[in-house]
């Protein structure tokens, strides 16, 4: 799977230093990940899921550091990319309000 703005990776970990370690090895498992759907991300990330947003398009959420953050992003399994969107504390993204925003 390839990495779409991985800059975007750099700067979470700047704002977030305590993601580090656990966004570091998000990106490892991306990147040597071959996906086709939900049923293979979960493989990976047991606790991944789908979210429909405002636009109607499925984003991807993923957990990372035991659940303090969350890691937003589109898969276009077709093409093997992981575009990032977004990432946010738990109490940022229980607002709700970055849905309406993708």
């Amino acid at each position: 799977m390839r990495i779409i703005k991985e800059k975007f990776l750099k700067a979470a970990i700047i704002r977030h230093p305590k993601a580090a370690a656990s966004l570091s090895a998000w990106r490892k498992l991306v990147l040597a990940a071959r996906w086709n759907s939900l049923v293979d991300v979960r493989r990976t990330f047991p606790s991944a899921d789908a979210v429909r947003v405002g636009s109607g398009h499925n984003v991807y959420v993923f957990n990372i550091c035991k659940n303090d953050f969350r890691l937003i992003a589109a898969i276009h399994f077709n093409a093997q990319r992981l575009f990032t969107l977004r990432f946010m504390t738990h109490a940022e993204y229980s607002k709700n309000k970055w849905k309406l925003e993708l």
